[in-house]
């Protein structure tokens, strides 16, 4: 049974900084891509970022760019999201996603195999 689970996620001013995590189990964790989308209400999850299975590979949505770094370490099975200069725009949940290639991180609606339960992040201005 595959288990993803994100967590980090919190209150915070904007101009600040928080990291978001993410664990998977009952799956290969170096053979898959793991990244992250964001929903608000009543819009379509959107894709975030995302790293391929050996982190040789990164993608970011561009209103993220130069502010948010994604990082794996396949060793511990662990994914982190570092978001440094957020914005009130940056306020919703955070969910958590895991596929075999970070094209799917393009696919509308989001094609994506295994997710986390999401974590909210409020930006406050």
């Amino acid at each position: 049974q595959v288990q993803v689970v994100g967590s980090g996620g919190g209150l915070v001013q904007a101009g600040g900084s928080l990291r978001l995590s993410c664990t998977a189990s009952g799956l290969s964790f170096d053979a898959y891509a793991m990244g992250w989308f964001r929903q608000t209400p009543g819009k379509e999850r959107e894709g975030v970022s995302c790293i391929s299975w050996n982190g040789g590979e990164t993608w970011y949505a561009d209103s993220v760019k130069g502010r948010f770094t994604i990082f794996r370490d396949n060793a511990r099975s662990t994914l982190d999201l570092q978001m440094d200069s957020l914005e009130p725009e940056d306020t919703a949940m955070y969910y958590c996603a895991v596929d075999t290639q970070c094209s799917q991180w393009l696919t509308s609606p989001p094609q994506i195999a295994y997710w986390g339960q999401g974590t909210q992040v409020t930006v406050s201005s």
